[in-house]
């Protein structure tokens, strides 16, 4: 049933899911008819504040640092999630997922990084070790569940009004969570740094997997997981090239190849060896749009950007062939008003062949050896993780009175140590790059802390 074919007054059917996928933590009226759940759900995430203060967080390459001067605006996480909704919403409607619900999963991935990115992630998580640590993903279903301020529902237990963050439908949180488990419980490794649920946040987490296979992600989260790979390879390069930290004929000198695949192997591939890697990395420069100089002439920025649009093309049509390949056009759910071909919920499994996965991980190893491991960067890093540890430090002397009002009441209504603590932590990861600096001057009378 389409919406021209509704009645008045009755909720538009969503072809795939069924009204669980649609249901809310705090059950909730609509205020226009004739949207869709997912459609609501996008919206909320793309008018949230969490997602406009990604704009104030570094990807990769820092804005306002330029080693060229034809250097571009580099992108910031909220770029990056721009870009990684707009690659996940189209592959996921090729391959019958609801677009809206695809697009909120991409938007919301990274709402939850800290300031100064995995640096100030891994800073932060030594600082939260007693309550719990610190994980961006996590943080991520913490902000859309909680933090983010847009819904309010009376406490059953004291009445009072208690924050259900934005308010999502189950089946966008469940396509929002990378990482189904809770801290030490990847399906595999259980030493794993990777997990997508603190323990106060459980409830929430075993409401929105109501029904799902344990430790699996849901198709839309696993369209969502590979469009933020596919997004952030190709544009970590483009960066690297227009900031002048890449010159793309190193690609070519044996030397410079095993360095790179030595990262490859080490963080993004584990397992696959030279050979295989070099294969990968060959069947990318031997592609006639793949850009071998780079001058920051108009020409080249075209071409460039034509490379990058190969890539994201190359990479897409690979899984979405490889997917359809295995699953083939099913049917849809029983009473979900699906049609063919619609690969939804827990339905069928993402297929990335593996020569694509280490074409994905060639271009991260490059991105990673030339813009994140420069010699300046160490530096930088080192000055951030200085950063966050006095800023927690200040900020645990002051509580509550030196946070912001939201983590002051959080502060304030917390039951222990653990969750004041986890109030801290919260207001730290709110913070952007810029404003992190600024507080932590304010809090330890003006002193300077300068870029590096």
């Amino acid at each position: 049933m389409n919406a021209a074919a509704r009645t008045p007054g009755e909720k538009p059917v969503i072809a795939g899911y069924d009204e669980q996928d649609l249901e809310r933590w705090a059950p909730e009226p609509d205020k226009r008819p004739g949207r869709t759940a997912f459609q609501r759900d996008r919206a909320r995430v793309l008018h949230s504040a969490a997602l406009r203060r990604l704009a104030g967080k570094t990807q990769v390459v820092t804005p306002g640092v330029s080693a060229q001067a034809w250097d571009a605006s580099p992108r910031t996480r909220l770029t990056h999630s721009l870009e990684c909704a707009q690659v996940g919403r189209e592959l996921g409607a090729a391959l019958g997922c609801d677009p809206d619900l695809v697009e909120a999963a991409c938007l919301a991935h990274d709402m939850g990084h800290p300031p100064f990115g995995h640096n100030g992630e891994e800073a932060l998580n030594e600082f939260a070790a007693p309550c719990g640590g610190f994980e961006g993903n996590a943080q991520s279903l913490r902000l859309l569940t909680r933090l983010e301020p847009k819904r309010f529902v009376p406490s059953e237990r004291t009445g009072e009004l208690v924050s259900v963050g934005l308010n999502l439908t189950r089946a966008a949180l469940d396509a929002a969570t990378k990482y189904p488990w809770p801290r030490g419980g990847h399906p595999t490794d259980p030493a794993s740094r990777k997990f997508g649920v603190y323990e106060d946040d459980l409830p929430v987490f075993t409401w929105l997997r109501q029904g799902a296979p344990e430790g699996r992600q849901s198709f839309e989260a696993q369209v969502m997981d590979w469009s933020d790979d596919v997004a952030y390879s190709v544009h970590d390069v483009e960066d690297g090239l227009h900031a002048g930290h890449l010159d793309p004929n190193v690609l070519l000198a044996e030397p410079e190849r095993q360095d790179v695949f030595a990262v490859a192997a080490g963080r993004y591939a584990p397992g696959a060896g030279p050979e295989e890697l070099a294969e990968a990395l060959d069947r990318l420069l031997e592609q006639e749009w793949w850009p071998h100089g780079y001058d920051g002439s108009a020409v080249a920025q075209a071409r460039l950007k034509d490379a990058t649009s190969q890539l994201i093309g190359r990479f897409c049509l690979a899984a979405e062939s490889a997917t359809r390949a295995a699953w083939g056009y099913l049917p849809g759910r029983s009473g979900s008003g699906g049609g063919p071909g619609r690969l939804t919920r827990y339905g069928a499994e993402l297929v990335v062949p593996r020569e694509t996965r280490l074409e994905c991980a060639v271009l991260k190893a490059v991105a990673d050896r030339y813009v994140m491991q420069r010699p300046d960067q160490e530096k930088l890093r080192a000055d951030q993780r200085v950063v966050i540890a006095e800023l927690a430090e200040a900020l645990t002397a002051r509580a509550p009175d030196g946070l912001d009002p939201q983590f002051r009441s959080l502060y304030a209504a917390a039951a222990d140590d653990a969750g004041r603590q986890r109030a801290v932590v919260d207001q730290i990861a709110a913070l952007t790059d810029v404003s992190a600096r600024s507080l932590l001057a304010r809090l330890t009378d003006g002193r300077a802390v300068a870029e590096g």
